[in-house]
């Protein structure tokens, strides 16, 4: 490593400081370079034009977050030595570091049932092993495993710098104000209390407007009608895909899709070099070129599930509070066999049915606490009128069928 102080010039928050060496070189490594090819919101950029910005972005903000909160911990006299500061920078920076194409959109395709922390953790341990240790205490900060653990908290929990930083960036990037909250005054209130992350009492409403904004923003933004719809696309577009690869098919794919397509691979296969490596080489611009071939694909499905993607030719969606009858949705699959002229077994390619849901606050996993003046700690939803509403409070679950525009009846 070099001595490299480098300055980032963002949009959201102006300059960015990056004074840290180790940080310096992991932001250089190709593994992080490969998350500026990586939509922040996934497939969002079809119904909010502005929203084209990147994983690289976002973590480099919430690292510059993550480096005014520290500051503002140590002002109040909180024991952070410089390399516990560079550790849990390296944590918030690497946060998102093992996040599949698309983001959360294909987040159980290559491996069913995984998440991109377990991806990220096993990058992380990859970069760590390259770093000849140099990543040993960030991983504990990660794992929850060191004993300040409020420093796990500042990257990982319901007031983290994570959230504060992807609400704001993209409220900024989708133009939706709602997302807009005050994070500088959320992170000037922090403050550690028995080794616990807290607040103090003047950031109630600021904490109550954060909670209140991600709920908006969830069914405004990442859970929008229309980004789900292309999500689903997306999916069955990839599905379909991956039959014909197994079945022996003529399609294109790129060599890493096609070594994921070869067969399923498990979690723990991510220790091998190979699948870990072409794993990194997929990102959105690898995944929409094959897309964008297989609008030329014999097979007819394919073909037409690529072309209304990158033509936003996007199907219809119903969405209600109940699950739709077998009966609906047998209609809609008759219809689209008829009017797509495919088999009925080929109709789940374009009838798709699900639920989704969103939970702006969830007091069970864990509390946002909140100091008094007298440095006693309550419950944020002991003291707020708005965390007792079901809609922030509890699980909202949706229940949705989507389906081509032509046959809409």
């Amino acid at each position: 490593m070099t001595n490299s102080k480098k300055i980032i010039n963002d949009p959201v928050y102006g300059l960015i400081n990056i004074n840290s060496e180790l940080v310096f070189t992991l932001i250089q490594h190709p593994y992080f370079q490969r998350l500026r090819n990586i939509h922040q919101l996934g497939l969002s950029h079809l119904v909010y034009p502005g929203a084209t910005h990147t994983r690289f972005q976002h973590s480099i903000g919430a690292m510059h977050l993550m480096q005014n909160a520290l500051k503002t911990l140590i002002e109040k006299g909180v024991d952070i030595t410089t390399k516990e500061q560079e550790a849990t920078l390296a944590a918030i920076l690497l946060h998102d570091i093992g996040h599949t194409p698309f983001s959360h959109a294909l987040e159980n395709f290559f491996v069913p049932d995984s998440t991109h922390e377990a991806f990220t953790h096993l990058i992380i341990q990859r970069l760590n092993q390259k770093l000849h240790g140099a990543l040993d205490l960030t991983i504990q900060i990660i794992d929850n495993q060191y004993h300040k653990h409020f420093l796990h908290q500042l990257v990982s929990s319901q007031l983290d710098v994570d959230r504060l930083d992807y609400l704001n960036r993209d409220s900024f990037y989708t133009g939706v104000s709602e997302g807009v909250i005050g994070a500088e005054r959320i992170i000037k209130m922090l403050h550690v209390k028995d080794g616990q992350l807290v607040a103090e009492s003047k950031a109630v409403y600021s904490i109550e407007k954060f909670i209140i904004s991600r709920r908006l923003m969830y069914w405004q933004v990442y859970l929008h009608k229309t980004v789900h719809v292309a999500e689903q696309m997306l999916i069955k577009t990839l599905e379909r895909a991956l039959w014909l690869y197994r079945n022996r098919c003529p399609i294109f794919t790129t060599a890493a899709l096609a070594f994921f397509f070869d067969r399923s691979r498990t979690l723990e296969e991510f220790q091998q070099e190979a699948c870990l490596e072409n794993y990194l080489d997929l990102d959105d611009i690898n995944i929409w070129f094959c897309i964008q071939q297989w609008q030329q694909a014999q097979d007819a499905i394919l073909a037409e599930l690529s072309k209304r993607l990158c033509q936003r030719r996007l199907f219809h969606i119903d969405i209600q509070e109940q699950a739709y009858d077998e009966a609906y949705i047998r209609q809609k699959q008759m219809l689209a066999c008829e009017h797509l002229h495919i088999p009925l077994d080929m109709a789940r390619y374009f009838v798709i049915d699900g639920e989704m849901e969103n939970r702006a606050y969830n007091a069970k996993v864990e509390t946002i606490w909140i100091m008094d003046k007298q440095e006693n700690l309550l419950p944020l939803e002991a003291i707020s009128d708005h965390l007792n509403h079901r809609t922030l409070s509890q699980t909202v679950s949706k229940f949705f069928v989507c389906y081509p525009k032509e046959i809409l009846v």
